[in-house]
């Protein structure tokens, strides 16, 4: 830490990602956001008057290069998580990652290890476990109201949300995959957040690509467009096994023939009581119902949660991190780590046709042929 104490930050990524790492930058106490970095020149030129920052690149690597930024918040698409997360760690700065991690688990180990040699701390973006209606589950399950999560469907499904036919997003190379890794990533995130942080010790997947290599179902709009055909999934459904015994179900896609345009949520099944989150086109807080009572007298409660602080409270967190050098070690990117290997297996297990067994460190076991 500077002699000052002043934390002085930088962003890389200019899209609605960035921007909500540059807001809270710029509201938190003791920050100064010295720089950011993107390819859109006039975008970067109306952030950098926005914010009052000091400098403004079209290339990350001048950004990084500068070796005096304290954190740097990576916010581009997934294809460069890995090599400017990498470059930023041995640069001496603490890094925040949007989700996922990287588009594999390998990648993800490079910045995993990074962080570690550096000494620097790497976290990755899970915002949606810092929702309120996620957080008053989190308490109905710490505080013992549903007893024990032994069972979750959790699911993130868009009727017409393939976020730009021909883009990065869509060309496999560049993205990882489809709405598994994009989506996916987050409803794992919350879910084994939910339930405690079980062992996973099997994974079985399937994935289909029905409505996106015909042009259906785009969102409109093309980002950093490569004119890619469609090479991923519009749709992936997962089965985990937990250590236990329990289990996830869980549903993610892109583009569906379904009611509702936009729905993230999740069911959860306790030993005492369950609950069930629906939220519908981004609400702030969604319809979240407790269930509890002893077979014959039921007791459906309503909860009404406050809206999360989403990525301001990423942020502060890390911060908070950044403030602490005793923790730095604790806050190598590992949970976004596990989140990957479970999207490979998932992926691996759909390119097999079967279960995937995992071991301790949620490696594929047996084989993926």
């Amino acid at each position: 830490m500077p002699d000052s104490g002043t934390i002085r930050a930088g962003v890389v990524g200019l899209g609605w990602a960035g921007q909500q790492h540059m807001a809270a930058f710029h509201e938190a106490e003791g920050v100064e956001l010295v720089a950011i970095a993107g390819k859109e020149d006039d975008v970067r030129a109306e952030l950098s008057a926005q914010y009052d920052v000091e400098a403004g690149y079209a290339d990350w690597e001048e950004l990084v290069a500068r070796g005096d930024l304290d954190v740097i918040s990576v916010a581009v698409p997934t294809f460069l998580h890995a090599p400017i997360s990498v470059a930023a760690l041995r640069a001496g700065a603490h890094v925040l990652c949007e989700k996922p991690i990287a588009r594999t688990a390998a990648e993800g180990m490079a910045m995993v290890e990074a962080a570690r040699e550096s000494g620097r701390i790497l976290e990755v973006t899970f915002n949606h476990r810092r929702r309120g209606d996620i957080e008053a589950i989190r308490a109905a399950v710490v505080d013992g109201t549903i007893g024990r999560p032994y069972h979750a469907r959790a699911m993130w499904l868009r009727r017409s949300g393939i976020p730009a036919l021909g883009s990065w997003f869509t060309n496999a190379e560049m993205s990882g995959g489809g709405p598994l890794v994009d989506l996916g990533v987050h409803v794992l995130d919350w879910t084994l957040h939910l339930m405690g942080e079980p062992r996973v010790t099997a994974v079985s997947a399937v994935t289909h690509a029905e409505l996106g290599p015909r042009g259906l179902g785009g969102s409109g709009g093309v980002k950093h467009g490569t004119g890619s055909a469609y090479e991923v999934e519009d749709l992936a459904t997962v089965l985990l096994r937990l250590e236990g015994g329990g289990s996830i179900v869980l549903e993610t896609s892109w583009a569906s023939h379904r009611a509702t345009p936009d729905e993230f949520g999740i069911t959860l099944y306790g030993t005492d009581g369950g609950a069930d989150l629906s939220v519908i086109d981004y609400a702030p807080a969604g319809e979240l119902t407790i269930f509890t009572g002893d077979g014959e007298e039921r007791l459906d409660t309503p909860v009404t949660a406050l809206p999360g602080r989403g990525h301001s409270a990423v942020v502060d967190t890390f911060l908070e991190h950044v403030r602490d050098p005793a923790s730095w070690r604790e806050h190598d990117g590992t949970i976004g780590l596990s989140r990957a290997k479970l999207v490979d297996a998932a992926y691996a297990s759909a390119a097999a046709g079967r279960e995937l067994p995992l071991d301790e460190n949620l490696d594929i076991t047996g084989g993926a042929a």
